[in-house]
């Protein structure tokens, strides 16, 4: 059985068993109505520039985009070259969930089974000295043995968000892998290093970059790449961040799995709709990205290593899926990721029984303010724990 019809088989049982979550579904707005709630958010939060998809049965629906692209007043389009950020990493999950079902890697066997020698034995990459993590680092900690490419892609292989933000700047593991999340892009940057640098023997030592790119050309999406292409300069967005000031984009030389995504909205939309379908993967995987296998306990996601939130303060139904969040709400299992930095909030919401999803794209990192109101404007109530990954920090650089 395909992943789609495994889903959709689920979707009906879930229906018949569960009739009052489908009936919480709302009519998705028309675009008009869209347009003119993105205008008040971006009126509320002095946002420059704003890119929305809706997807409802795994189809994309509608793709606009809003505001400047730049600081020369030069529209935002649908086209637009802009930053996917941490959405790289659900891209990322993918692309590996297809090398499982190849074959190629086991989720659950440690990655020192997949490389030719010990990890700390690897020196930085020739061409970019900076690409992976200073392994040489954990020569005297043993426990980067026990690390899964499972724990890579739910943030707990115990690494902090990055290496180079360590006191020491150095490579550090602070916790037993595979205990507890702590968000890591470092960990997803370690999956890279082993499909990159493993054995050849098992199928491995491939580039991340030409793998996502597979899918992207299957999927029609021509103006999406994990290093930068001089072609997107022609319609490239900047960035403002939350003083309002505007801020070049970032042109990405070396593939980074943990967030180095450059997309437009109209191509976006089309991964998300072949996720939410589950295009191109297997029923068992697509049903392992979305699996709540990992309880996250902490009452915010950010700063990394917080402690846990007493008991009766914990959401009881969020946990770590591959590459995404999932809870449950008002209308039943759904994920989502978010993407930022100092310029930019992206967002991508799905509804698992639907199929239904929200993809916003900002070039001006004041909007993520308004992703809530915007998500339930759409979507309606659907439980979305933007507390937990945002806190107080929302519109924030």
């Amino acid at each position: 059985m395909k992943a789609h019809e495994l889903i959709l088989l689920l979707t009906m049982s879930f229906s018949a068993f569960y009739p009052s979550v489908a009936a919480m579904a709302q009519t998705i707005p028309n675009g008009a109505a869209i347009d003119a709630e993105v205008s008040k958010i971006m009126t509320d939060t002095h946002a420059k520039g704003m890119a929305v998809a809706v997807i409802d049965h795994g189809e994309v629906g509608y793709v606009q985009a809003y505001g400047f692209r730049n600081a020369k007043g030069d529209p935002l389009t649908t086209d637009t070259i802009m930053y996917g950020a941490s959405l790289t990493k659900t891209v990322f999950a993918y692309t590996v969930m297809q090398l499982v079902d190849q074959g190629k890697l086991k989720l659950d066997t440690p990655i020192k089974d997949d490389l030719g020698q010990a990890l700390p034995n690897y020196g930085p990459d020739p061409v970019f000295p900076d690409k992976y993590g200073p392994y040489k680092d954990l020569a005297d900690d043993s426990r980067w043995e026990k690390i899964t490419p499972r724990m890579c892609l739910n943030h707990s292989t115990g690494f902090n968000n990055f290496w180079f933000i360590e006191p020491d700047q150095k490579l550090h593991i602070h916790f037993e892998p595979g205990t507890r999340y702590s968000y890591s892009g470092e960990g997803f940057i370690l999956l890279q290093f082993v499909i990159e640098h493993g054995r050849k023997a098992q199928g491995l030592g491939l580039d991340v970059g030409d793998l996502a790119k597979a899918n992207f050309d299957r999927l029609g999406m021509t103006r999406t790449s994990l290093r930068w292409r001089d072609s997107f300069a022609a319609n490239l967005a900047d960035g403002w961040n939350d003083q309002g000031q505007p801020e070049k984009h970032d042109q990405r030389s070396k593939v980074r799995a943990a967030g180095s995504m450059d997309t437009t909205i109209s191509d976006l939309s089309k991964f998300v709709a072949a996720l939410a379908r589950g295009d191109g993967l297997t029923a068992a995987s697509r049903a392992e990205i979305m699996k709540p296998k990992l309880h996250i306990t902490t009452a915010h996601q950010f700063p990394p290593f917080l402690p846990d939130a007493p008991v009766g303060a914990q959401r009881k139904d969020l946990y770590a899926g591959l590459g995404v969040v999932t809870f449950d709400g008002p209308q039943g299992h759904a994920f989502y990721k978010g993407g930022h930095d100092g310029q930019t909030a992206n967002t991508m919401v799905c509804i698992e029984a639907t199929q239904r999803c929200v993809v916003i794209l900002s070039n001006d990192v004041r909007s993520e303010a308004g992703f809530a109101d915007l998500v339930r404007f759409i979507l309606g109530d659907i439980g979305v724990p933007y507390d937990w990954e945002y806190g107080d920090r929302a519109g924030k650089s």
